[in-house]
């Protein structure tokens, strides 16, 4: 690199040019680290240093290097860590760097020392490494405390016994105290094994110390479940040290935000780490414990978090007195709402379901000044929100309101003093006292006054307001022919969404004919229901009901149309779906059993339909001409269906026909003669029927043929040695008289 005559942004720019090269291609590892180690030293910039110190880190961390190669970089890099790490006024970006690459690499120079013991250098400069680590360990910042506390986890790991009795044969990653051999000429197994001890105590003490910083205490809890998982020898000490911390002690009223997030994430760890250790170990003898911490933990937050968030806001109070109290009793009761009766007169709606007197609110229209999807999610979280006895009083009110303007009584128009609609243009004019008009005049006068004026006598008297009991009306009558279509089209819509869902990563076995039909949404919940309602929607039913017309013999019925559709779902990828065709053929000899029990204790003479066999045949003839030689697919589904009869079989023995599939049809024969005893007397027979019909297959159908059939080879034997005795053996030569 020209670094001379590139400028720093220009520089980095091509190291991140290098780190993508080793992120797509690992095996530059060693080129890139080599050629960059002179360039993030301790004398370099800062840049250099943080991009070096995070490169280092995300090196030894990835598992694309081999660890054997890891084990030889990092006696590359120990020597610039280590003056990396003694510089006092390192930048921290780079300490956090460079301690997150020595926990990765701790391990690696223990079993590279624990191998090669004449190396003294390299595990003098680790050692000095891990001094300096564990030094600046209480007195750095909070972001290089954790980094630390996650190099002491490494290093407890490493000097400490592993569960493996035999460590060289196991994990490669485990690095463990059982590799060092007794006599190693550095490393002294006791002197390590102590010195991991007092660094999980110097651990465990952030926790026994109930301490406030909430990042250190979960750095801490996260370290722990791996070392109670790889080293069992510590689980009792962390875990007791874990079950008497406390993280709520420090929930103290008042609680500023801040303190609320730091107990809350220090809570939850807390209970994650629990519960992680008592679902992987359940035979622990502290998991009795375990659970009655996590539901004491539980318990303690809804009590100081759940009910402060219920309770109000706090009362400001016009003198600085009480301020520890600031509800009273009045306070503590329901809110009351003042409902008072509607004045005389005619009313709106809106004056009905009003209860303010603020004139101001009354003339808001929340319909002109805020969104509806807005006003409805306000209206809702309110009523949600709102107290049950004040919501109940104020709905009360409405019906009461309601039920006084429906008890007024109209007056009825008397024509005879009713005013007529008539301004007065002269104070003056005395009329003449005519008569008033009657009822017939007043109708023709509204009928002929304008539109607008009608309609505004026409608007509706709350007075005789009444809420009129609604009813949807019935629906229409579908004849057959209309119910079949959309039967039709309900079956295909659930056919396309079971296309669209996955089949389950992880099966669960069934519970037989009785299982519950869907208890989920998933693939086979809609199989199970779609295969019943084909095979047990009609069903007994369909036999007892009279003929049918012509016109509906020419109709499909639905069970034969899901039938159909069955059909294609399973021959569109019938090696996934075998299951599929196994879980439909079954219901239908379920239906067929059934349906034949209903007609032998019947009083009339029917015939069950034979469902089971006519689609069985189907699925064979659609599945055998797509088998290879290697198909297990066929062995199973024969072996799964409910009952088997010759006619299946024959289909079975038919593959023979192509020399490449003799072999898996007999395979798949003799596993039926083997696994399933009441069908071996015919599978015996198609395997008889293929020695005899197919001369190519005679070799294989012969393995057990004789077993099984002996008296039939002894039988064939016979008559093959009859047919090769020469002709005229028997006969008397010529000239013997």
């Amino acid at each position: 690199m020209a670094t001379g005559q590139l400028s720093v942004k220009d520089q980095i720019r091509q190291l991140d040019d290098a780190r993508k090269l080793v992120l797509g291609n690992a095996g530059y590892y060693t080129q890139v680290i080599q050629a960059t180690l002179p360039i993030i030293g301790p004398s370099a910039l800062v840049e250099f240093r943080r991009w070096g110190a995070d490169f280092l880190a995300e090196a030894f961390a990835t598992p694309a290097i081999a660890p054997s190669q890891k084990e030889t970089l990092s006696l590359l890099v120990l020597e610039t860590l280590k003056l990396l790490l003694e510089d006092p006024n390192q930048d921290i970006l780079v300490l956090r760097g460079v301690i997150q690459a020595a926990a990765s690499i701790y391990p690696l120079a223990l079993r590279w020392i624990i191998n090669n013991s004449w190396d003294v250098h390299t595990w003098e400069h680790m050692t000095a490494i891990k001094t300096r680590i564990l030094r600046i360990w209480d007195s750095a910042p909070s972001t290089i405390r954790i980094c630390c506390i996650k190099f002491a986890q490494r290093v407890v790991l490493a000097q400490t016994p592993s569960a493996n009795p035999e460590p060289k044969r196991g994990n490669v990653l485990d690095i463990s105290l059982t590799m060092i051999p007794p006599e190693h000429p550095i490393l002294d197994a006791p002197k390590l094994e102590a010195e991991a001890s007092g660094l999980l105590d110097r651990m465990l003490g952030t926790l026994q110390d109930n301490s406030s910083d909430a990042l250190i205490v979960d750095a801490t809890l996260n370290t722990l479940s791996i070392l109670v998982r790889n080293r069992p020898a510590t689980s009792n000490r962390i875990l007791n040290t874990v079950l008497i911390f406390n993280p709520l002690k420090h929930a103290t009223s008042p609680m500023t935000p801040k303190t609320k997030v730091l107990v809350k994430s220090m809570e939850k760890t807390t209970r994650m780490l629990l519960m992680h250790l008592s679902r992987r170990n359940p035979q622990n003898p502290l998991t009795g414990r375990i659970s009655q911490h996590i539901e004491h933990l539980l318990r303690m937050r809804a009590e100081i978090f759940d009910e402060g968030s219920r309770k109000r806001a706090l009362v400001e109070q016009s003198n600085g007195q009480d301020m520890k109290r600031q509800r009273t009793g009045a306070a503590l009761a329901h809110p009351q709402v003042e409902i008072t009766p509607l004045s005389p007169g005619p009313h709106t709606l809106a004056d009905i379901f009003t209860f303010t007197s603020n004139e101001g609110l009354k003339n808001f229209n929340a319909g002109d000044n805020i969104p509806a999807p807005l006003a409805a999610k306000i209206s809702v979280t309110t009523i949600a929100r709102i107290d049950a006895q004040l919501l109940e009083r104020a709905i009360q009110g409405v019906r009461d309101r309601l039920a006084a303007l429906h008890a007024v009584q109209q007056e009825p128009i008397n024509p005879e003093t009713t005013p007529l609609d008539v301004e007065d243009e002269d104070d003056d004019y005395e009329p003449d006292y005519y008569a008033a008009e009657d009822t017939e005049q007043i109708l023709n006068k509204l009928d002929s006054s304008p539109a607008d004026e009608r309609r505004e006598l026409e608007k509706p008297v709350l007075g005789g307001l009444a809420l009129p009991s609604f009813r949807l009306p019935p629906p229409p009558i579908l004849n057959p022919d209309q119910a079949a279509a959309v039967g039709q089209k309900s079956i295909t819509r659930v056919f396309s969404t079971m296309r669209t869902l996955e089949d389950p990563a992880v099966k669960k076995a069934k519970a037989g004919m009785n299982r519950l039909a869907a208890s989920s949404y998933d693939q086979s919940s809609w199989i199970t229901v779609i295969t019943r309602i084909a095979t047990r929607s009609g069903g007994i039913l369909e036999l007892f009901l009279p003929d049918e017309d012509d016109e509906a013999k020419g109709r499909p019925r639905l069970s034969d149309s899901i039938r159909e559709q069955l059909f294609n779902f399973v021959l569109e990828d019938f090696r996934k779906r075998i299951d599929v065709a196994v879980s439909w053929l079954s219901e239908e000899w379920y239906d067929n059993e059934l349906q034949k029990r209903a007609v032998s204790s019947s009083p009339y003479h029917h015939e069950a339909p034979a469902n089971y066999e006519k689609w069985a045949l189907r699925l064979l003839d659609g599945i055998l001409p797509y088998l290879h030689a290697q198909d297990k697919v066929l062995t199973r589904f024969l072996s799964e269906l409910p009952q088997l009869s010759a006619a299946m079989l024959s289909r079975v023995k038919a593959l023979c026909r192509d020399p490449s599939l003799v072999n898996l049809a007999i395979t798949s024969l003799y596993y039926l003669v083997v696994m399933r005893p009441p069908v071996r007397d015919i599978a015996l027979d198609a395997i008889q029927d293929i020695w005899t019909e197919y001369e190519d297959a005679r070799p294989i159908a012969a393995k057990y043929l004789p077993r099984w059939r002996p008296a039939f080879m002894e039988a064939t034997k016979q008559l093959k040695l009859e047919n090769d005795e020469p002709l005229g053996a028997s006969a008397t030569p010529v000239g013997a008289s």
